[in-house]
């Protein structure tokens, strides 16, 4: 009888003393999962299961997920208002260059004055920027793609813009440069050696033939000068666009536009002193070369590049459509112009066709 009862006391013992380990392990895990979630460990409920401190677990992260959630749509919204506002800085420069330049029949500023010292002025403006910035100089292998992103951007788009400007009114020029975002486009690709669809390249063709049409009908059935301006200046811009784009992989947008600036000022600021004005202008030409200089030439490109990081590129880009659209209502109070229907309905051609070019494939290179 003892022989057997011994046994069977030591199993009992054993099997005791496994769960009293088992439950104070528990307790320990339980206790380390309480620290882990910022609390104290509870006592343990009769029935209790470790579940229930799991879902605790599952609720505080489901709150911290909500709380990430929240942030990024808070630099969603910050972005896409930070991209708009570059827009608008962008689709003022129209009209203000006109107010610089002044017409054929009334002329201010010359276009060269205005071209070389826009980016004079925004060119000291950029080093008082890297200097407070401590930036570091671009590599020197970077130094062709600068330089032809200073040609295009420095140079060409505002020295085009400014001609054409001349003989032509803000809202001509608004729709004829409404087909710069499909101009970059079709820029790039070639440029990377990409395979843009064939959907690409029929709104390709499409928006060139909107704006040749709309230029016809402005010139009674004949392109003008300026259309010519016009359309190298959309050239030039795409191009520097693209080269700045490619230097933007190595370094910060805004610190690319900065060192073009400054590494045009050994020519645009002689310039800009050499082309100063003697005949007095109007304070009004004055204010638009102001503006060209500083917001247009400058400001504009930070707002912008802050939003496309915030926003990101895809979403924010987007905004850039309305450019076209607030260069002719912004022409109507600064310079008096009135807005027609035919203008507003070739506007709004051009900006569907970039719309739909911008969704359009483009396989990378092999």
């Amino acid at each position: 009888m003892s022989l057997v009862a011994t046994p069977v006391r030591n199993g009992r013992a054993a099997a005791t003393s496994a769960t009293a380990r088992a439950a104070g392990g528990a307790s320990t895990r339980r206790a380390h999962l309480c620290v882990q979630l910022g609390g104290a460990p509870a006592p343990r409920a009769s029935g209790d299961r470790p579940a229930v401190a799991t879902r605790v677990q599952a609720d505080r992260l489901d709150w911290a997920d909500a709380e990430t959630r929240h942030a990024a749509m808070t630099d969603v919204s910050r972005g896409l208002a930070l991209g708009t506002l570059g827009v608008a800085i962008f689709a003022m420069t129209l009209p203000m260059t006109r107010l610089a330049v002044g017409d054929a029949n009334d002329p201010q500023l010359t276009p060269a004055f205005v071209t070389a010292g826009r980016a004079g002025v925004a060119g000291l403006l950029s080093v008082l920027y890297l200097l407070a910035l401590r930036a570091p100089r671009p590599p020197q292998r970077q130094a062709p793609a600068l330089a032809i992103s200073a040609l295009g951007t420095v140079v060409g788009f505002p020295l085009f813009l400014s001609l054409a400007l001349r003989q032509v009114d803000a809202m001509h020029a608004a729709v004829i440069t409404g087909v710069l975002p499909l101009a970059t486009a079709t820029v790039a690709a070639l440029s990377l050696r990409q395979r843009p669809s064939a959907g690409f390249w029929g709104c390709a063709v499409g928006g060139c033939a909107l704006v040749l049409a709309f230029a016809a009908w402005k010139g009674s059935g004949a392109l003008v000068p300026a259309d010519g301006w016009l359309l190298l200046a959309v050239l030039s811009a795409a191009v520097g666009y693209v080269a700045g784009a490619r230097v933007s992989t190595v370094m910060p947008a805004p610190q690319v536009i900065c060192w073009v600036l400054v590494g045009s000022l050994p020519l645009t600021l002689p310039a800009m002193l050499w082309l100063w004005p003697q005949a007095p202008v109007r304070g009004t030409a004055w204010l638009g070369f102001g503006y060209a200089a500083v917001f247009s030439m400058w400001l504009g490109f930070f707002a912008w590049y802050r939003g496309l990081v915030l926003g990101g590129v895809v979403r924010v880009s987007q905004v850039q459509l309305l450019q076209p659209f607030l260069a002719l209502l912004f022409a109507v109070p600064v310079l008096g112009e009135r807005l027609d229907t035919t203008t507003v309905l070739f506007s709004l051609a051009v900006i569907g066709v970039v719309f739909v070019g911008r969704r359009m494939p483009v396989a990378r290179a092999a």
